[in-house]
């Protein structure tokens, strides 16, 4: 059995990750947590056993002891990933490190060749990299039935909720305090294009911006507050009251307030984040954005990441030289058209857990890697920085409005 800690008891660290511990007790044990939220800290330690020595209100005390334990999990906000992660290699730990792996190239690459250099086990959250669908994505591509691929169009619908939860109200709304959109949201989608496409990057060109989720659209009668008696509050799709106000036990609501009780909630969203208007927050990340890619094996991409859709889902048309591939992974299926005529659809075998249940695999491959030594594993740490690469690099084209080359981008971070 393995044993783990955790910095971060947040929806990812105890949720996603920790929560498979207490279904698979005989695999792993969280011994010890690190979380500055009295109220979050507590329940993990009660949820997992964890006495009271072992608890820790800062990431830092507990890298200041000895290594208690073989496994690290990394799940704190995304600048305090550089630090802890660099602390917990000199100490000796295998970590799974949450995504972004930092808020810089510099510290990216850091990471990655540190562990490399030491020999841990490091493995960046990219869940789409566990999940069957994409895995099976990735099988259908490599088998050829499409041909030789030319072109990818892949979508990021993130949806109208789900940007005004994470990246309007939440945690990853302003990209000083945490990371750029492209980087908090997209990393996933800059890893799958690259491990999908097989080659090297070249350039990357990008544009967007925050156009939507401003004061100036705020609509007229509206408060800087769901709970003020704003007049437009029923009908408004981005309600706080509609989305928050009830006792539901799951993310999102479980991000207001950890008590699934109404006046909880209602306290939460009088005095919280998660109570403010969408038009009157201090958010800076943008709502949309596009990216473009040349690859050295021709291949051409086109990204789009997007608030402005009902689902929260990926889409995507990869075309190749003997047909094309259409996925939409909401409904787990991949369909292959081939020039021939012949059509048909796959649907990969589902798995319980989050992020269709790539955050279980990713799990189970994480507690395999340490059983059987292996310090790589399906995202291992080199290969996540480097991916992470063409985020940072589409970030400064939307920036600066140049096209990047890759190989310049990435001289000039040595």
């Amino acid at each position: 059995m393995i044993e783990a800690a955790l910095l971060g008891a947040g929806g990812r660290g105890m949720f996603a990750y920790a929560s498979y511990a207490l279904k698979r007790p005989n695999e792993i044990k969280f011994v010890a947590v690190a979380e500055p939220n009295d109220e979050k800290r507590e329940r993990f330690a009660k949820e997992h056993d964890i006495p009271q020595e072992r608890t820790f209100s800062r990431w830092e005390d507990l890298l200041e002891e000895p290594r208690i334990c073989r496994a690290l999990f990394i799940c704190t906000q995304d600048a305090d990933h550089y630090a802890p992660a660099m602390k917990a290699l000199d100490l000796g730990y295998d970590i799974i490190l949450e995504k972004p792996m930092a808020t810089s190239p510099q510290e990216s690459l850091e990471i990655a060749q540190k562990a490399d250099r030491l020999g841990r086990a490091l493995s960046v959250c990219h869940t789409m990299r566990y999940s069957n669908y994409f895995s099976k994505l990735k099988e259908v591509v490599d088998s050829g039935i499409i041909g030789r691929i030319m072109n990818i169009q892949w979508t990021e619908n993130v949806g109208y909720w789900h940007q005004a939860h994470s990246f309007v109200r939440g945690n990853w709304r302003r990209k000083d305090e945490t990371s750029p959109m492209i980087l908090a949201k997209s990393c996933h989608d800059m890893d799958m294009i690259q491990h999908i496409v097989g080659g090297e990057c070249l350039k990357v060109s990008s544009f967007g911006s925050l156009s939507y989720f401003k004061p100036e659209n705020a609509p007229e009668g509206s408060t800087k507050r769901c709970t003020d008696g704003c007049k437009v509050e029923h009908d408004c799709p981005f309600s706080a009251i509609k989305w928050y106000y009830n006792e539901k036990d799951e993310w999102p609501q479980s991000i207001v307030s950890l008590t699934p009780k109404l006046e909880t909630r209602w306290k939460a969203l009088k005095e919280g984040p998660y109570g403010r208007c969408v038009f009157h927050c201090d958010n800076d990340v943008v709502d949309h954005q596009v990216v473009n890619l040349e690859f050295d094996n021709e291949v051409t991409v086109s990204f789009t990441m997007s608030a402005f859709s009902t689902d929260n889902t990926r889409s995507f048309k990869i075309m190749g030289t003997a047909g094309e591939i259409r996925g939409y992974d909401k409904l787990n299926e991949l369909e292959i058209i081939r020039f021939s005529g012949e059509r048909h659809k796959v649907h990969p075998e589902m798995v319980e857990g989050g992020h269709g249940g790539a955050d279980t695999k990713m799990m189970m491959d994480f507690v395999r890697q340490l059983e059987q030594g292996d310090a790589n594993g399906k995202s291992p740490g080199l290969v996540s920085a480097h991916s992470h690469l063409l985020a940072f690099a589409a970030e400064h084209s939307r920036i600066t409005g140049q096209t990047v080359t890759m190989s310049e981008f990435v001289a000039a971070l040595q």
